[in-house]
């Protein structure tokens, strides 16, 4: 069945001696996999648009089980910035690579929005290490295993100062013992992360080096502890 598709590429792997096998993000289908015949070749209408971090529309022969087959595809968005910043090639790199092991438990066709959402601000000049925080703390919501910040998971109370990691939960003043006490800001921040919509973020900065510390230790410790995955921050 032949069917054009928007998504992006994830991954790239060689096939045979002229070809590869492509794994596509796509909004209409989730994650696929396609080949791609001859796009290794130097003369293939199919090379400039089989590779990794590509975004644009594919046109195949879908098949819901097995692999699909690339006919042709045209690019909706190069991300020429990222690919000449090492930054935000880096950070683009996580935010793939992180969605790829969350693509292993779910495979949600809204993970492709929220990938796709990232990589555009990070083309546009956001800061790279924001969205990649901002996409971690989205995508636990697909790994059943979204973090609660706005009850204590004692009492429910509503008067939270901090998150213990090792239960996990946000503890309120009434029932805080001796946990690690996150700054307001980085609580605020996490749980704001949650609901931000990332199409429409025009300004985001963080300014305070302790709280994007306390950021990217809460997002690890949570991955490492509770998803099966680790968690590379930088």
């Amino acid at each position: 069945m032949k069917e054009t598709l928007t998504g992006i590429i994830i991954k790239e792997t060689n096939y045979s001696e002229t070809s590869k096998i492509l794994n596509i993000l796509t909004l209409e289908h989730g994650l696929i996999s396609v080949i791609s015949k001859g796009s290794r070749t130097m003369k293939s209408k199919l090379r400039g648009i089989s590779m990794k971090m590509v975004y644009g529309e594919f046109t195949i022969t879908y098949k819901e089980k097995g692999i699909s087959t690339l006919i042709e595809g045209s690019l909706i968005n190069s991300f020429k910035n990222i690919m000449n910043n090492f930054s935000y090639m880096k950070y683009a790199n996580l935010c793939v690579n992180l969605v790829r092991n969350v693509l292993k438990e779910n495979n949600d066709k809204r993970i492709f929005i929220c990938l796709r959402d990232s990589l555009v601000k990070i083309n546009d000049g956001f800061n790279p290490e924001i969205i990649y925080y901002i996409l971690s703390i989205k995508l636990l919501d697909f790994l059943g295993v979204k973090p609660d910040f706005n009850y204590c998971i004692n009492c429910n109370g509503e008067d939270i100062i901090t998150f213990d990691l090792n239960i996990p939960g946000a503890i309120c003043s009434n029932c805080y013992h001796d946990t690690y006490l996150f700054q307001s800001n980085t609580l605020k921040l996490l749980k704001l992360f949650q609901t931000i919509d990332i199409s429409k973020l025009s300004k985001l900065n963080i300014t305070n080096i302790k709280v994007m510390e306390e950021l990217g230790y809460f997002i690890k410790e949570y991955y490492d502890s509770y998803t099966g995955i680790y968690y590379t921050i930088k």
